[in-house]
């Protein structure tokens, strides 16, 4: 059984991942600068330095392409829980960025390739396309994902029905919790 994509979100996935790679790729120019700029510095000398390089520049280049990725590439489903978002971010762009340091850390330790050409192969070669995949997945289907009922898009106010009392207005003592309804949440890939 073959799970199809509606015609419209097939429609939006190449501009988002034209965006994404736009994104992508300025990204990877702050991670290779920085990278290169820390291997000219004593961090060199040391074993774990480009491993270490490697997570300093990986945890730049994060913070840029969540700026990218929030306000162009996703900017149509970016949420109003910023903090929810920002951490769920956070969370795949570290879990992303263990993918490159596994790599410089097989390249160095198991391998025994210690030249920066070595290293700039493992981790903006191979580290940044396993990365990217993994990470452009779960941005488009959890992160930014347009089918989190539970999520507000950004500059939309939550559609409540004619004549219902918002239930931020209630107060919180009168509500028994047992009756609340959990809200729905369709999991990683968004169904």
């Amino acid at each position: 059984m073959s799970i199809e994509t509606p015609p419209v979100h097939r429609s939006r996935l190449l501009p988002q991942l034209v965006k994404f790679g736009a994104v992508g790729a300025v990204g990877f120019v702050v991670n290779l600068v920085v990278f290169n700029g820390l291997l000219l510095t004593p961090l060199s000398k040391n074993h774990w330095g480009a491993i270490i390089a490697t997570v300093i520049a990986s945890a730049v280049a994060i913070t840029t392409n969540y700026i990218g990725n929030r306000y162009w590439a996703f900017a149509a489903q970016r949420q109003e829980k910023a903090t929810r978002e920002g951490l769920e971010f956070f969370i795949i762009s570290v879990a992303g960025m263990v993918i490159p340091v596994i790599c410089v850390y097989v390249s160095r330790v198991v391998l025994g390739y210690d030249s920066r050409l070595a290293d700039n192969i493992a981790n903006n070669g191979v580290g940044l396309v396993l990365g990217t995949l993994f990470r452009f997945s779960f941005y488009r289907w959890w992160v930014f994902s347009p089918k989190r009922a539970h999520r507000t898009p950004a500059g939309e106010a939550a559609a409540e029905p004619v004549g219902v009392v918002p239930t931020t207005t209630l107060p919180t003592a009168s509500l028994p919790t047992a009756s609340l309804p959990a809200a729905p949440d369709s999991g990683l890939v968004g169904r």
